[in-house]
């Protein structure tokens, strides 16, 4: 009854803000995309960090924490919290200028007007299309499986995604990007707190932090040790943290955000306090899923994505503990409501390029979307953090262009589309293990590849598109 009773209270203020940010819109595709490009510090950096943390945070990494040990904080938390703010200010901050200037309003509509190449625009939507419906995925599967678990399997899994999926649907179709910054902002505020008191309140059930490290120490010590294996080699760390920082800029629902600030000091704020959050929010996910290996041994493979639920319903006051699947809900629905927007407005902008009532063929794919991915998210039989790392891999090949894109004169169209090209099918050839890795994942070699054909092939075609109109 508690989570239902949390549930539904959770469920009406993120509806009710979407409802009233549509009456603060005026209709335009510009004011449903994009905000009317009016976010200021507070919305904008609740909107990227509600955004950027997602069931891979909440649900991904204690379930992998689980296994590996405070070795994935290691591998992910300390690069992050600097490499992404930096990305926010190397790429965003000039695409949203850029942005501003050629009147674009998505990612692949910036880049196609930036090089004036259609063919490029339907290259980057496919790509971004190809990763970020599996990336939904995770943000449906993670929501449902923290449902079942709270349940005591009382609402399958099914019937938790297909709740979750629609409530994002609703408030994202009634108030597009206004209104998905706005729930953000309640969104990313109650997950992280909620994780904050949550890890004090579960180390104390579990007998104080030293106990509960001592239990973990007793269970299996090499939890609090580096592990063995491919990602915690210095080729393999190197990879992985070139990955997961990367991966940031090259989600489209986080650079539209960006491109959506009201000012360049907005970013400014952004870049410098990002980097607490997000510590602020790993170092909880990651001990939850390590003190769990004690707790609840004996879970194995996709099924350690239950952890998360099992400590909040075990290890925390019931009451309290019911906020744990709103939690993750609010974590996942500020990631879902920004990728069903941005897939749809590019779909509108890029592939039907811009037909009369663009808005409501927005919604209408929206839809479209989402029945896909609730499809997806009963039917892909991987773990949360397995599906995001293939999402995250892909995103990264895009990152050579983003940043040459806005930041150098000479890239060219062709430069662009061989980037991206090569970059994927390095990935696809190591990630299938045709080709040697030499000791580094395939993302690793697929960057490096999409980077050096930016350059090489914008050389031999130097001078064949207009740049003056994207750089003045």
């Amino acid at each position: 009854m508690t989570i239902a009773i949390a549930l539904a209270l959770y469920v009406a203020l993120v509806v009710g803000i979407g409802v009233a940010s549509n009456r603060k819109g005026d209709a335009s595709p510009e004011d449903y995309f994009l905000a009317g490009r009016g976010l200021g510090s507070l919305v904008l950096f609740m909107a990227l960090f509600g955004t950027n943390a997602t069931a891979f945070v909440l649900v991904g990494i204690p379930g992998r924490a689980y296994h590996d040990g405070v070795a994935v904080f290691g591998v992910n938390a300390p690069i992050i919290a600097l490499g992404i703010p930096l990305c926010f200010w190397l790429i965003g901050s000039p695409a949203r200028r850029m942005a501003m200037r050629l009147g674009a309003l998505t990612p692949a509509e910036l880049y196609r007007k930036r090089f004036d190449s259609r063919a490029l625009g339907l290259l980057l939507f496919a790509v971004y299309a190809l990763y970020t419906i599996p990336y939904m995925v995770t943000a449906v599967k993670g929501a449902a499986v923290t449902l079942t678990g709270v349940t005591d399997g009382a609402v399958p899994q099914w019937v938790g995604g297909l709740a979750v999926m629609s409530v994002a649907l609703l408030y994202t179709t009634v108030g597009g990007m206004r209104a998905t910054a706005w729930t953000n902002v309640f969104q990313g505020s109650l997950f992280l707190v909620f994780m904050v008191v949550a890890f004090v309140l579960m180390a104390r059930s579990l007998g104080g932090f030293e106990a509960a490290t001592a239990a973990v120490a007793a269970h299996d010590p090499s939890l609090l040790q580096i592990k063995d294996g491919p990602l915690y080699t210095p080729g393999g760390w190197t990879s992985w943290s070139f990955a997961i920082t990367l991966t940031v800029i090259g989600f489209p629902h986080m650079l539209v955000r960006l491109m959506a600030g009201k000012s360049e000091d907005a970013l400014r704020t952004v870049s410098r306090y990002y980097p607490i959050a997000l510590l602020l929010l790993w170092v909880p996910a990651v001990m939850i899923g390590v003190w769990g290996a004690a707790a609840f041994p004996g879970l194995e493979g996709r099924a350690s994505d239950r952890i998360f639920s099992l400590m909040s319903a075990n290890h925390l006051p019931t009451a309290f503990g019911s906020l744990g699947f709103v939690a993750v809900l609010a974590a996942v629905m500020s990631t879902l409501d920004a990728q069903i927007l941005v897939l749809s407005s590019m779909l509108v902008r890029d592939v039907l390029r811009a037909p009369k009532d663009a808005v409501r063929a927005g919604r209408w794919f929206g839809v479209a979307i989402s029945v896909v991915v609730f499809v997806l998210s009963i039917t892909w039989g991987s773990s949360v953090f397995e599906i995001a790392s293939f999402a995250f891999s892909g995103y990264v090949t895009l990152a050579p262009v983003l940043f040459l894109g806005v930041r150098w004169r000479a890239c060219t169209a062709q430069g662009a589309i061989a980037s991206i090209v090569v970059g994927n099918l390095v990935l696809a050839l190591g990630t299938a293990k045709v080709i040697p890795m030499f000791g580094f994942l395939p993302v690793f070699w697929a960057l490096v590849a999409g980077a050096i054909a930016a350059l090489a092939v914008s050389r031999v075609t130097e001078g064949r598109g207009p740049v003056d109109a994207a750089f003045s």
